[in-house]
């Protein structure tokens, strides 16, 4: 096995794994590997849809999504599609995965598919490291404070997407209150836990300051020596912890730029516990 850094923030690339036959033994490596990079990256694994569910289960229940519908024969799996005609991507903007459920996911699962040949990056954020170095004043202020997550409806996630299908569930947006800086339940570690998509204020302050300190710490979180970036090729396999990074997939191979490819992804969550 051998382990390259992606960056002095987090994230690893790990080579000498097969994801195809996963064993307790090799998914405890692979779990302490997790822990310690926040996101790791596997690349030539030519997995199964049922393979990439069977490895899936050994972090935990699978979690489906609350509004978008899973693939045919797989519900597991979320299909993540950008057409080439399309300008928008799945995931674009920091963000952790349904921060608004009363549960947010523990770690995803994604397998590339089809990915174009220039563009489509992914951008991680250790979130661990951003409340180790976040301005004290902030700190002082959010630290016992917990802060309002919203889903954003069914059509968040549906309307300006072509190929994503609702599974039913048209209800409105709802909400769920996190702490702010939550516990990791496996290392303890604390982690600044907003994030710039889908919290929108803070318990306790008034509209105003609690807009000022969620922008002074979304422009912190996004900060590039807090980061790693991920160039896919096809049949690579991520897995990140979800409660200790926020991400970003980056769209820029639309139409309008002269490239106008078309990228595929297929997409597991893990069920997680409420943030505390």
């Amino acid at each position: 096995m051998d382990v390259k850094l992606l960056s002095g923030a987090l994230g690893a690339e790990i080579s000498g794994i097969s994801l195809n036959n996963i064993n307790k033994e090799i998914f405890n490596t692979v779990n302490e590997l997790l822990l310690e990079h926040k996101v790791i990256f596997f690349r030539d694994q030519n997995i199964t849809p049922e393979e990439q569910i069977r490895f899936a289960k050994f972090f935990g229940p699978i979690e489906e999504h609350a509004y978008v519908k899973g693939r045919e024969g797989y519900p597991e799996i979320t299909r993540l599609i950008k057409g080439a005609e399309e300008k928008n991507q799945w995931g674009e903007g920091w963000h952790s995965d349904v921060s608004y459920n009363e549960n947010p996911t523990k770690a995803v699962i994604l397998k590339s598919v089809k990915i174009p040949p220039v563009g489509g990056d992914t951008v991680f954020s250790n979130m661990e490291l951003a409340w180790e170095t976040l301005d004290k004043e902030i700190k002082d202020i959010v630290e016992d404070k917990r802060a309002e997550h919203f889903s954003l409806g069914a059509g968040f996630f549906i309307d300006e997407y072509k190929y994503f299908e609702s599974n039913g569930n048209d209800a409105e947006e709802y909400s769920n209150h996190h702490p702010i800086v939550r516990t990791h339940p496996e290392t303890g570690k604390k982690i600044l836990f907003v994030n710039w998509t889908y919290t929108k204020k803070i318990e306790g302050l008034e509209e105003s300051e609690s807009n000022e300190i969620l922008s002074k710490i979304f422009e912190h979180q996004s900060r590039l020596d807090l980061t790693c970036r991920y160039t896919w090729s096809e049949n690579n396999v991520a897995i990140w912890d979800n409660r200790s990074v926020i991400h970003y997939a980056i769209a820029d191979f639309f139409p309008g730029r002269g490239l106008g490819h078309e990228r595929i992804m297929d997409r597991i969550a893990v069920l997680g516990d409420r943030p505390y």
